[in-house]
Order: structure tokens, then C-alpha cells, then sequence
């Protein structure tokens, strides 16, 4: 099949990239001139592991990419996959899209019939919208020479890959059998995991054959559209929930890796999303939970639950701080080393981070702040180029005279660095470990005065 990809991001370039993989001729659109350079020439324009390989692999034959939309014309499926941001008010900025529509309508090919999914995050109901953009402007009937669905994303960053070619479920929203047809035609091959085994030693994705095989499901498009933003504020209330419990686990003496443990044994519950942190971040979880709240008040249905999910977590990134303070006392003139900026590992996606939040604190209370991040410097340096604080290009570096350390992100990296040496470079040595996950006895023992998050 002929597909096309509008947008070079996460989802469209993995999405892309996948689908070329499987043997799909496909064309990845985009206005960046920079970006498609970088695919054409075998590269990723984002950081995802082993993305620039499949590239790479690809491209100049299954995969091609550009910044017109000549290829719609020729396309079955053309997938939306351009940002939705926030707008001030928390409602979704509908631009990218709106603009992507109008360039798709003005190049279908009124002699076939072409599926255009919104692969993007969108609100309930902007698979219509799109229709009566396309039709307005091209003339052309929904349903007879074209059909707008649902199919929304679920991919990890860091872990994108793995979730394309292994997903637990394949959700699409449509009112028409033809689109339906054509996207179990699309899917045929990812389902029956199409050559996966030959390639499983070159690409470490792929060696995921233990995993069980993908639920289909179809439904209506307004059902699809709700169903990604309702798990997501579902995700998002979970790890708010287990952060809160690790509050009252310091409070009251409980270790809350233990209260985890025992709670995820529950097969009703489960044990993802049970991992403690400062607080969940990214370019996802804060703004879904925002934007389907806000629909959610607009409609007189306030999602209370998810309300206070968002306000637990700010107070999440507040009490990582007031840790720190708690330590240090005044923190005007204090020296704080930040470990990881990314809202995760394994991704450079600084947006809305944990860190952003926890910095900013930092600075108002007037310490001094360095930091370090394998992936993320650059793009946080763009984004907050308002902070005065200091870019270490190695880890060590952060602890140079630092009154304290503090783990952001659970960087690999970061789980090896020699603390002997760190130890030696701090003025005061303390450690905040927002993710539980290095090694305290060890640090005790080096003479680290060292915290976790519930684990009193």
C-alpha cells in the first residue's frame, strides 16, 4: 500500500519508519526542511533508540521523504501526525492539523478512494471536523472518496520501536466499512509480525517474540478519540496516587518499594506505573490530562479525579524540593546538581519535565544549579534559555563544591558513575534519589547522606 506520514516527530517518523519496514511504500511530509534532510540522508530527526538504523535501512526504497504533498494524491492511507498543543487555557490548539487537512484536500485523488487517520492526539469529534474541512474544500464526499478516522497513538518514548512492532492493542475509530478494510489491509502484515525473526539480531526490538499478539479493535471514531486521552489521565492518576502514598510512607516510617511490590500483586491492580518519582512529565501526560479535563469542565462532566491527579503532582515536584530545603536549610547561595533533565531516559524530549518545574523552584529560592543530561541539554537549553544555570558535558561535573545531588532521571549512566569521585567533589554530600534506584548502602558506607522518596 501507499502510505503517507505528515510530520516528522515521534509519531510520524516511527510510524513511518515501521510501515516502510514492513514493505508499505511510504512518504514522510514535512515543512522542516532540516528534518527531511536528515531522514534522506539515513538519519532520524529525534532521538529514539535504533531509529537511525531503520532509517537508514529503508530509506531511498520503502521509504521516502519530502516537504510538498505530492505524494497525496497517489496515497491510501495519509496519516495526521503533527502536533496538538496546549493553549493557555488548557484546550488543544488545533492549528497543525487544520492545516494538514486543508493540504490534504487539495491534492486527493477524486478517482480513488483515500483513508486520513488523525494519528495525532485530538479531541472527541475532531475526526468530523476534519472530514468537513476536506470536504468543504475539495468537494468530495466522506464515505465515498474518502473516509477521516481514528487511530490514535501509544507509543513510549524511548521505547517507540518496541511499541509500534509489538503493540498490546491497535485501536481504530471509523463509520466506514471501506476505511475499515483498508486499515486491516495496513495492519496485516505488523499483526502477523512480518519477518520479524530474520531481523531480531540487528534490530533488539524486534526480539520481543515472547510478547502475546496485538487486540484489534474498531469502534466509532468519537470511542477511539476518547480512548487516548482517557488512558492517559488513567496512567497519570496512577503514578500520582503511588507518589502520594510515598509522601505518607515518609511520614508515617513505611518503605513504599515495598507497598508497591504488594499492591502490584494484585492482578486487578498490577505493578506498572507503580515507580515513585518527582512527578510525571513530558510532552503527554501533562498536556491530555489538562486538555481532557478542561473538555470535561466546558461539558459540565468535570473530571474531578483527574483534577486532583494534576494538582498532587505539582505538589509531587514541590516536595522534592522541600526535601532539599529541609536539608540545606536556606538554599540562597547553594550549590544543587540536577542528574537528568528528559521527562524519562531514553528520549532527549524535555518538554514540560519534571525538571523544568523542580529548576525553576530552585532558582527562586536562589541556589545555584548545574546540571547534566545525556540526550536533553540542547533542547532544554532552547527551551528555558530564562534559567541561569550551568550545562555540564559530563555528570561528575555536577558535583563540583555541590551542597547537594540530586536524580532526576534514571539515566543508565547515572546507575554507574563512580560516587567515590563524586563524594570527594562535594562540598556537602547529600543525595536526593527521586526514583529509589541507587545504590543507598553502598552510598551510606562512602559517607553520602542519602533519601529517597518514601522510604522514610
Amino acid at each position: 500500500m501507499k502510505v503517507v506520514c505528515v510530520g516528522s516527530g515521534y509519531v510520524g517518523s516511527v510510524t513511518a519508519a515501521a510501515f516502510a519496514f514492513l514493505g508499505h511504500d511510504t512518504t514522510v511530509i514535512d515543512i522542516d526542511p532540516n528534518k527531511i534532510k536528515m531522514i534522506q540522508s539515513g538519519k532520524s530527526p529525534i532521538y529514539e533508540p535504533e531509529l537511525d538504523q531503520l532509517i537508514s535501512l529503508t530509506i531511498g526504497k520503502t521509504l521516502h521523504a519530502e516537504t510538498g504533498y505530492d505524494s497525496v494524491i497517489h496515497a491510501d492511507v495519509i496519516f495526521i501526525c503533527v502536533g496538538t498543543p496546549s493553549k493557555a487555557d488548557g484546550t488543544v490548539d488545533l492549528t497543525y492539523v487544520t492545516q494538514v487537512a486543508e493540504q490534504i484536500a487539495s491534492r486527493l485523488n477524486p478517482e480513488s478512494f483515500s483513508v486520513i487517520v488523525n494519528k495525532s492526539t485530538v479531541p472527541v469529534g475532531t475526526a468530523d471536523r476534519v472530514a468537513g474541512i476536506i470536504k468543504q474544500i475539495s468537494g468530495l464526499q466522506a464515505g465515498i472518496h474518502f473516509s477521516v478516522i481514528s487511530n490514535p497513538e501509544f507509543l513510549r518514548e524511548g521505547c517507540a520501536l518496541e511499541d509500534v512492532f509489538f503493540p498490546n492493542r491497535i485501536i481504530i475509530g471509523s463509520e466506514s466499512e471501506k476505511a475499515k478494510i483498508i486499515m486491516r489491509e495496513l495492519y496485516d502484515r505488523l499483526l502477523k509480525r512480518h519477518e520479524y525473526e530474520q531481523w531480531s539480531e540487528t534490530f533488539s526490538f524486534l526480539n520481543q517474540q515472547g510478547k502475546p499478539p496485538a487486540v484489534y479493535f474498531e469502534t466509532d471514531s468519537k470511542s477511539a478519540e476518547m480512548i487516548k486521552y482517557a488512558s492517559n489521565a488513567f496512567l497519570a492518576v496512577k503514578i500520582s496516587y503511588i507518589n502520594e502514598v510515598a509522601r505518607l510512607c515518609d511520614a508515617l516510617g513505611a518503605h513504599v518499594q515495598q507497598v508497591a511490590t504488594g499492591m502490584g500483586l494484585d492482578d486487578r491492580i498490577g505493578d506498572k506505573f507503580l515507580q515513585v518519582s518527582s512527578g510525571w512529565g513530558g510532552s503527554c501526560f501533562p498536556k491530555d490530562t489538562m486538555e481532557l479535563l478542561s473538555t470535561s469542565q466546558k461539558y459540565g462532566r468535570e473530571l474531578t479525579v483527574v483534577k486532583a491527579a494534576i494538582d498532587s503532582n505539582l505538589t509531587m515536584h514541590e516536595y522534592c524540593v522541600d526535601k532539599i530545603r529541609d536539608r540545606l536549610k536556606s538554599l540562597n547561595g547553594k550549590t544543587v546538581g540536577i542528574l537528568g533533565l528528559t521527562f524519562k531516559p531514553n528520549t532527549d524530549d524535555v518538554r514540560r519535565s519534571q525538571a523544568e518545574v523542580i529548576i525553576a523552584k530552585l532558582l527562586e529560592l536562589g541556589a545555584h544549579v548545574k546540571v547534566h543530561d545525556p540526550k536533553g541539554m540542547e533542547l532544554f537549553r532552547t527551551i528555558h534559555s530564562q534559567f541561569q544555570i550551568m550545562y555540564c558535558e559530563k555528570p561528575e561535573e555536577t558535583a563540583q563544591y555541590a551542597d547537594a545531588m540530586v536524580l532526576l532521571t534514571h539515566w543508565d549512566q547515572y546507575l554507574q558513575l563512580d560516587w567515590r569521585e563524586l563524594y570527594s567533589r562535594m562540598s556537602n554530600p547529600y543525595i536526593l534519589d527521586t526514583r529509589n534506584v541507587l545504590p543507598h548502602p553502598e552510598l551510606i558506607q562512602l559517607g553520602f547522606q542519602v533519601e529517597g522518596l518514601g522510604t522514610s
